[in-house]
C-alpha cells in the first residue's frame, strides 16, 4: 500500500506544471470519543455523565466535523488539516476511516500528550500531496503554576513540487484564570517552539514552514508577536468571512481571532488566499448579543448537533 501511495504521489507531480496547495486549521471542540480513557479526566464525555455523551452523538459529531472539513475547499479536497482538540488515535481513525471522510484517502499523525483531559493535536494529510519523511511531538516543560499542556507536532513531508515542508500544529494553553495570569502559559509554549524553529532555520535557513492551530492569543499578542520574530510571517492576520465573520471565535458577541497560520517568507511567497471558512450551516443566530456565531455542539450544557465552536480556516499556496 505504501509502495503504491509512492506511486501515486510521483505520479500527480510529475503531471502538476502548477499545483495549489490548500491549509486548514480546525478547532474541533472538545473531539471526545463515548469511552473513558484511563488516567485522564474525560468523565464529562461519557454516556453517564451530565452531558450523556452517546455514541450516537459521538458519531454525529464525527460527521458533522468531517462535512465541515470537506466543504472547505471547492477544489478537490484539503491537503493538509492541522486539527486541535481531539482526543486519542481511535477518534482519529473514527474520523480518518470510518466517518464521512473515509473515501477521501485520508491518513494522520497526531501527538500522545501528558494533557489532564487527554486533549490532542494532529495533522490529517493527503497522501496524494503530502509524504511524510519525519514527526515527532515537542514537549512542554511546565512552568510554575502551570498544568502539562498539549505537546507541539512536528512533521516533515514532501509536497508535489519536491520541497520539503515542516509543520508545526500547536494548540496553546486556554485563558482559563486570566489572559494575565495564563500568559506565561503560552509563552512556554512559545518558547519551546522557537527553539525548533530556530534549529531549523539554522541549517536551512530558506526552508518551508507552516504553523498552524489554536493560539488563544489575538493578534498582537505577545506570545504570536514572539513567534513572528523568528523569521515567521502571520498569514491570516486579515483573514475574514462572509456574512460579518470577522474571527473564528466569537465570545460574548465579539469575534476574535485565535486560530492562525503562520508561515515562513518562502511560504509567505506563495500565499493565493486566505479566508475563514463560514458557509450558513456552520452558523446559527446568536439571540442574546446578535448577529451570527459558530454553531457549536453544546450550548451550555444544552446538547444540540452542530459542529465547533471554532471556523475552519483556510490558507491556499501556490506550490510551483
Amino acid at each position: 500500500m505504501r509502495t503504491i501511495n509512492l506511486l501515486l504521489f510521483c505520479f500527480f507531480a510529475l503531471l502538476s506544471f502548477s499545483q495549489s496547495l490548500t491549509v486548514v486549521e480546525l478547532n474541533g471542540e472538545n473531539l471526545f470519543d463515548y469511552r473513558d480513557d484511563e488516567g485522564k479526566q474525560d468523565e464529562e464525555y461519557l454516556p453517564e455523565a451530565t452531558r450523556h455523551w452517546t455514541r450516537k452523538r459521538y458519531w454525529r459529531k464525527l460527521n458533522n466535523i468531517a462535512q465541515e472539513l470537506l466543504s472547505c475547499s471547492d477544489d478537490g479536497i484539503p491537503d493538509l488539516i492541522a486539527l486541535c482538540e481531539v482526543e486519542n488515535d481511535s477518534v482519529l481513525n473514527d474520523l480518518c476511516h470510518r466517518s464521512l471522510l473515509r473515501n477521501a484517502g485520508y491518513d494522520y499523525l497526531m501527538t500522545s500528550s501528558p494533557d489532564l483531559r487527554g486533549i490532542d493535536v494532529a495533522l490529517l494529510y493527503s497522501s496524494f500531496t503530502f509524504a511524510p519523511l519525519r514527526s515527532y511531538s515537542l514537549r512542554i516543560t511546565p512552568v510554575e503554576g502551570m498544568r502539562p499542556t498539549r505537546d507541539i507536532l512536528y512533521v516533515a513531508g514532501q509536497i508535489v513540487s519536491g520541497d520539503t515542508l515542516h509543520v508545526f500544529v500547536v494548540h496553546m494553553p486556554s485563558r482559563f484564570g486570566g489572559k494575565r495570569y495564563s500568559q506565561p502559559f503560552r509563552q512556554a509554549v512559545a518558547d519551546r517552539l522557537c527553539q525548533s524553529l530556530d534549529s531549523i532555520q539554522r541549517i536551512l535557513p530558506h526552508a518551508p514552514i507552516l504553523i498552524a492551530g489554536d493560539f488563544n492569543e489575538e493578534n498582537d499578542d505577545p506570545a504570536l508577536r514572539q513567534i513572528c520574530q523568528h523569521g515567521i510571517w502571520h498569514l491570516t492576520k486579515d483573514a475574514k468571512g462572509p456574512s460579518g465573520v470577522k474571527g473564528t471565535y466569537r465570545y460574548q458577541g465579539e469575534w476574535g481571532s485565535i486560530d492562525h497560520i503562520l508561515g515562513s517568507y518562502s511560504i509567505y511567497n506563495k500565499v493565493d488566499t486566505t479566508y475563514i471558512h463560514a458557509p450558513r450551516f456552520l452558523l446559527e443566530e446568536e439571540t442574546k448579543y446578535g448577529g451570527l456565531r459558530p454553531r457549536r455542539t453544546y450550548n451550555g450544557m444544552r446538547y444540540q448537533p452542530g459542529y465547533s465552536d471554532h471556523l475552519p480556516l483556510v490558507v491556499r499556496l501556490n506550490v510551483r
